[in-house]
């Protein structure tokens, strides 16, 4: 089926993201896995191109994972019956998979084996830093966004539904702005932040009730994540 524009293109690949977390058990490992790698990078404030390797290869598994399941699922329409030729088809797309995933854990092994072992409770306090956060509160944010219309059945991901992403995101970049910047800056977030919500209402694409829980959840998301800090 060939997608109208670049919106729809984008929500068929997220129900496809979906689709595999829903339905592969593996993917839920992985997805979980990768989170917590990524808040072990944080904690132990690991350096920009380690956390740039981290993130391709934390990448590369939930793709070799996801590709798994897409030529599992053709395999399946095209015979139910065992036919060879799709066994090879689907052990080999299997071991794509084994393959990062045994990468993966050599380069997470290479990263952190040092720290981890020269680790010490009180440098986590200051290895927090802000810019990790707020990456880290807005992929929080857009994350529980999704979840939240696909499990409610929307499927337009990025547009209408509730909650409303684009309040959410916005309320959670003025709220980082508000907790590190000072003065007139963290007004003008907020003004900013507002203007955004207003517009989806005016535009008739989200409800207010949608702004405000969007605007809510990425207020407390973001806020959360800050208090790591203190």
């Amino acid at each position: 089926m060939r997608t109208k524009n670049l919106s729809e293109s984008f929500s068929c690949a997220i129900q496809g993201i979906i689709f595999a977390f829903k339905t592969q058990r593996n993917m839920k490992i992985h997805f979980i896995t990768g989170l917590l790698v990524f808040i072990l990078s944080i904690l132990l404030n690991i350096s920009r191109l380690e956390l740039l390797i981290l993130l391709l290869t934390i990448g590369s598994v939930i793709s070799a994972e996801m590709v798994n399941t897409a030529i599992e699922e053709v395999v399946n329409l095209v015979t139910q019956e065992y036919h060879p030729i799709a066994r090879v088809a689907k052990n080999v797309a299997a071991g794509a998979v084994l393959v990062t995933s045994m990468i993966s854990v050599f380069v997470g092994y290479l990263i952190f084996s040092e720290r981890i072992l020269n680790f010490r409770p009180e440098v986590v306090r200051h290895s927090l830093m802000n810019s990790h956060l707020i990456i880290f509160s807005l992929v929080v944010v857009i994350s529980l966004v999704i979840m939240t219309k696909a499990f409610g059945g929307h499927t337009r991901f990025l547009q209408g539904g509730m909650p409303s992403g684009h309040a959410a995101v916005g309320f959670s970049i003025a709220t980082a702005i508000f907790l590190v910047g000072e003065g007139f800056v963290v007004v003008l977030g907020y003004v900013l932040a507002i203007l955004l919500a207003q517009s989806r209402v005016e535009g008739k694409i989200h409800t207010l009730w949608e702004v405000i829980v969007g605007a809510i959840l990425g207020t407390l998301v973001t806020l959360l994540f800050f208090q790591l800090k203190g």
